[in-house]
């Protein structure tokens, strides 16, 4: 990744960012409505998903979504390789601790059983007043616009909770991630001692 690609600034120095819905608008979606079980979210292809918080009920469907992932998918997301996703933590990672955690999955309903086509996450440090994040999307359905889309819905989150930074790890190799992240308005930090990856930062 070339070093420019992500430029740090001091916070006397940062411009004050425009609200999230100006900043994460993402053209290549073509309709978000609000339902009474989450948003039903239209691809300017015509597929239709629907954004919700998990349930535990989607275990199931969080390890076949993990199922059909590539082990380039998984390394960007795990940070590391992985074979399966064990039941104990499928089952950890759908039930969330409301009081530190929040996660959104995007539901394909036009299949049964339903699919989860992509998720994301944070993992609140009340020390630091600040959340972690993770997002995945699957590969048939990047790139139209739903990673903006989770990352908008994490920080909204994140500023209902009075959090001050949303941050995460991304490998370096990982360049679709890094670039919408620097179209969000995340700056990059000194890396981390973990060899290949780089620690991304939005100030809210």
């Amino acid at each position: 990744m070339a070093a420019n690609l992500l430029t740090d600034m001091s916070p006397a120095r940062r411009p004050l960012p425009p609200p999230s819905s100006e900043r994460f608008a993402r053209p290549r979606l073509a309709e978000v409505r609000t339902s009474a079980k989450g948003e039903l979210v239209t691809t300017r292809d015509g597929r239709e998903l629907r954004l919700r918080a998990i349930e535990p009920g989607d275990v199931a469907a969080l390890q076949r979504c993990f199922g059909r992932l590539s082990p380039e998918d998984i390394r960007r997301r795990f940070l590391h390789a992985m074979s399966e996703l064990p039941a104990p933590m499928a089952q950890r990672l759908s039930r969330v601790d409301p009081a530190i955690e929040s996660a959104y999955v995007l539901m394909d309903e036009t299949v049964q059983p339903a699919e989860m086509r992509g998720v994301g996450r944070i993992y609140v440090d009340e020390a630091a007043n600040s959340a972690e994040f993770s997002v995945l999307v699957e590969r048939d359905w990047a790139r139209v616009g739903l990673g903006a889309l989770l990352m908008q819905r994490l920080v909204d989150d994140c500023r209902r909770r009075g959090l001050s930074e949303l941050w995460g790890y991304v490998l370096v190799e990982n360049r679709p991630m890094l670039q919408l992240c620097k179209e969000l308005g995340f700056v990059r930090r000194l890396s981390p001692e973990e060899p290949g990856t780089t620690q991304i930062a939005l100030r809210l």
